[in-house]
């Protein structure tokens, strides 16, 4: 019997004293300041639920959820904690000799090092969402009412810049995107436009679609002159077959004639006839357009990407302010030692079960 109550004062009784004494007299006071928001977007719409996110949205706005959850990983972020050091003193805020030891920073087991002074921030800031309605819990936890307010007050502005970091990233990338559409636009049709340049040089050619309708025409015309003179010439020939101006009304005719193969040998029929010109020409002329076209629909895409990137911009709503705590919520004492009393009772009663039964299975017995 002395024995067992020995071990009971030690895995049992003990514990439970030690809790009772640094959660009832030792552990400091931390109070709680709480503060909720919610991302937004006016180019989305509201989803169609009875949460309490409709009741916070106005019109034609809707939480951005994923922005949420960038949110909460970079308050949980070491980004985070080094902005909001630059900030506050956070050593001094948590390192107070006001704090029990065990509770400050750094504790009886840290060292004053970034790390475990990440690990004690994540202990003290805890963001949370609700995934139904997309509002963020930021909950902060300090040594003083002022300065648990304080630090979730700094968190806010930090997650709100965060949020603009993020539309500006967004815009960038949009707007980065379509101005080098714009530049591989400007460069093509440059090149089409030297290309082109360079054959009319090269071919001493300046439109050959407008160069072979002029000599069309010009073609035309002398065949109908042709066409009068024969028939004069058939006429004078009816009526006089003597007549002594036949001989030269045929020489205007073969003169006619010469005429209208030379003009349709610059057009067609010879390697430098102008429909010999004409496909190529045509065809740089077809890149020039359509580089042209490629340069207005990228310019268009522009002013598109810019408009968009000012519809989709999120925006943090903030819908509880950090609250100044009047008492403090932790440590839970009460739950604190019914905790570690109800742990050591289990730890001796299963260690308990475990001597019994080596004890009955003892072959010594």
């Amino acid at each position: 019997m002395l024995r067992r109550n020995v071990w009971v004062s030690l895995f049992v009784v003990f514990p439970i004293l030690v809790a009772v004494v640094y959660y009832g007299f030792v552990a400091s006071d931390r109070y709680v300041s709480e503060s909720r928001f919610v991302i937004k977007s006016p180019g989305q719409r509201p989803t169609a639920s009875a949460t309490l996110a409709n009741l916070i949205q106005t019109s034609g706005m809707s939480p951005g959820r994923d922005e949420a959850n960038e949110i909460i990983e970079y308050l949980r972020s070491r980004n985070a904690l080094d902005d909001l050091n630059k900030r506050l003193p956070l050593k001094k805020i948590y390192g107070t000799t006001d704090a029990d030891v065990l509770s400050r920073f750094p504790g009886a087991l840290d060292s004053d090092t970034f790390e475990d002074l990440y690990e004690y921030y994540g202990n003290a800031v805890t963001p949370s969402v609700d995934h139904n309605s997309g509002i963020v819990a930021l909950q902060v936890w300090a040594f003083s009412p002022k300065e648990s307010r304080d630090v979730n007050a700094e968190l806010l502005l930090l997650s709100e810049r965060m949020v603009n970091l993020l539309n500006q990233r967004a815009e960038a990338n949009a707007i980065e995107e379509a101005e080098s559409r714009i530049v591989a636009a400007e460069g093509r049709l440059k090149k089409a436009r030297l290309a082109l340049r360079i054959y009319r040089n090269s071919q001493d050619i300046i439109d050959p679609v407008r160069q072979a309708a002029v000599g069309l025409e010009s073609t035309n015309r002398l065949i109908i002159e042709q066409s009068v003179v024969k028939a004069q010439l058939e006429q004078v020939e009816s009526a006089a077959p003597d007549n002594p101006a036949i001989p030269a009304l045929r020489m205007k005719i073969a003169a006619l004639e010469r005429q209208i193969n030379v003009q349709s040998g610059k057009i067609v029929g010879t390697p430098q006839a102008i429909a010999s010109k004409l496909g190529e020409y045509e065809s740089l002329v077809s890149e020039q357009e359509f580089a042209e076209q490629m340069l207005t629909a990228a310019n268009a895409a522009l002013e598109q990407a810019r408009t968009d990137a000012l519809k989709q911009k999120f925006y943090l709503e903030r819908v509880v302010e950090p609250n100044l705590p009047d008492e403090p919520l932790l440590p839970n004492r009460l739950i604190k030692i019914l905790t570690i009393a109800g742990l050591a009772l289990c730890l001796y009663l299963i260690g308990w079960m475990l001597v019994v039964g080596i004890i009955e299975h003892s072959p010594d017995k």
